[in-house]
């Protein structure tokens, strides 16, 4: 394997915000390679219960917009000192303009998370959210942007209803999805890896 490019592409998929392409559509055949790629990931007992919903229709997209706005206000209004400048900003910017990006992309798995225990919670949401991010590593390799996001949650019920989801589907992501302008990311900065691993015991590092 060329190791360079897949590093590159591990370290540089971004959640894009500020940099959506909001003029540009999105080519539809390109989305389904990506998907087909993405079904490649990890799935709970190999059942295929993942589902890729791809809204383009210009007043559905409005209308999810306008809940997520309404979710991140409450969420921020509560958050905000947590937040450094420059990524409040950022959410900001996806919020103001999540109706204008062309493509938005809500995941879902089969079954609802609420009934039995953290163990199949993490195998109904193992069966979707490898998948969510095996799809933007595979638009990003295709000069496509995506964000990951999840303040829609707070209206799940009222966005299945708009979208006919049906009740025995856990929706795990929203991804605002263009292509992004400018030519490439840098990796983000992060606590390194070394000093969150630990060995046989919690927080004994080596």
């Amino acid at each position: 394997m060329d190791l360079a490019s897949i590093d590159h592409l591990l370290t540089t998929t971004r959640s894009v915000r500020k940099r959506l392409d909001l003029t540009r559509p999105v080519d539809l055949k390109v989305v389904q390679e990506c998907i087909d790629l993405a079904i490649q990931a990890p799935d709970g007992g190999n059942r295929g219960s993942y589902h890729f919903l791809v809204v383009t229709d210009t007043a559905k997209r409005a209308a999810i917009a306008a809940y997520y706005r309404k979710s991140f206000a409450a969420y921020l209004e509560a958050r905000k000192e947590d937040y450094a400048t420059r990524i409040y900003d950022s959410a900001a910017h996806l919020a103001d303009h999540f109706a204008e990006v062309p493509m938005q992309i809500i995941t879902c798995t089969e079954g609802r998370v609420e009934t039995g225990g953290a163990m199949m919670q993490a195998a109904r949401y193992g069966s979707v959210l490898p998948a969510t991010w095996s799809l933007m590593l595979a638009l990003r390799s295709r000069g496509i942007g995506a964000a990951w996001t999840t303040l829609h949650l707070a209206y799940e019920k009222e966005i299945a209803e708009l979208l006919g989801i049906p009740d025995n589907m856990t929706q795990g992501a929203l991804l605002p999805v263009a292509y992004y302008t400018g030519e490439d990311f840098k990796p983000g900065k992060r606590i390194p890896g070394a000093e969150r691993t630990y060995f046989d015991s919690w927080a004994a590092t080596r």
